[in-house]
């Protein structure tokens, strides 16, 4: 994904107001638009401009825009939004474009679920959408959080300012990566007097050192000692439920897969655990330990690469 700087289409700086940018999007839009320029890229940048101006004339996104600073290192597969990036903003509801309007930054950044596009009726302010990330043992149990949200405010000179509230979310047991959360009467203030819209908040789980997760199920990489392996028996694994008495089987082999099943995420059903098995080697530090090893390589000849031929 290409990272879009904005106010170099339309050529203005980081700080400028609202009314130069509205002029400088006049005159991009002008200098570029199909039906007058006739150059062969004309209407590519005529998008990057609309896109530019969508972005920059909105002051929620504006701001979150801003977030994100100049572009940072590219990652392997392209630009990507450093995670968080967009803490504590909420974004309304806005009119739909046409569909390949808007760049996959645009995209990645503003489209939430389909926020963009919704019907309210009328009179009623608009549904924001952001973003709520939790720990993976939040699931396990529920949890209380609050939010400061940051909803941007023009003045009359026309810059933007963040004004912060608080919002409180009650975490239900159970909730899996990408649901959401709805709090009635925490969205865009209405304009005409009317209800405020509703807050939505898509739920993600912060990185963890241990648990994969995958829709209810969770996964991790399992250590055992090679003797474990060879003779099975039973180890204490951890879980964010607590702990539990694994079993392994005889002869295990790294990569096989253990299910504890309905140790995942709660729910009717609940989801599994899978422990992938990944057999460690003890480092040899002393004599004993090397002659312990030389004389297992003489008792049981092995080779693990007779499949390979040759």
């Amino acid at each position: 994904m290409e990272f879009k700087d904005y106010y170099k289409a339309l050529g203005v700086k980081r700080d400028a107001t609202a009314d130069e940018i509205k002029r400088a999007f006049r005159k991009a839009a002008r200098k570029y638009h199909p039906d007058i320029n006739t150059s062969a890229d004309a209407e590519a940048k005529f998008k990057d401009v609309n896109e530019a101006y969508e972005v920059l004339s909105d002051p929620e996104k504006r701001a979150a825009y801003d977030q994100l600073g100049a572009e940072p290192p590219r990652g392997a597969g392209g630009y990507q939004p450093p995670p968080g990036w967009d803490s504590g903003f909420a974004f309304s509801e806005g009119g739909p474009g046409p569909e390949g309007a808007f760049s996959d930054f645009f995209e990645t950044l503003f489209r939430r679920g389909g926020a963009a596009g919704g019907h309210r009726a009328s009179g009623r302010g608009a549904d924001s959408h952001a973003q709520l990330m939790i720990d993976i043992e939040d699931a396990y149990r529920g949890a209380a959080r609050t939010l400061t949200m940051r909803s941007p405010v023009v003045g009359p000179d026309g810059a933007v300012t963040l004004q912060e509230r608080s919002v409180s979310v009650s975490v239900p047991k159970g909730i899996m990566q990408g649901q959401h959360i709805r709090l009635a009467g925490q969205g865009a203030s209405s304009f005409g007097g009317g209800p405020a819209g509703d807050l939505f908040l898509e739920v993600s789980f912060a990185p963890h050192p241990i648990y994969r997760p995958e829709g209810k199920d969770l996964h991790l990489d399992l250590p055992v000692a090679p003797w474990e392996a060879v003779l099975g028996g039973h180890v204490v694994m951890p879980t964010p439920g607590g702990k539990v008495d694994l079993r392994i089987p005889e002869s295990a082999r790294t990569g096989q897969k253990l299910r504890l099943k309905g140790k995942g995420l709660p729910g009717t059903p609940a989801g599994d655990i899978y422990a992938t098995l990944k057999i460690v080697n003890p480092k040899v530090t002393t004599e004993e330990a090397r002659a312990f090893f030389e004389e297992m390589a003489k008792v049981m000849p092995f080779d693990p690469r007779a499949h390979l031929g040759g």
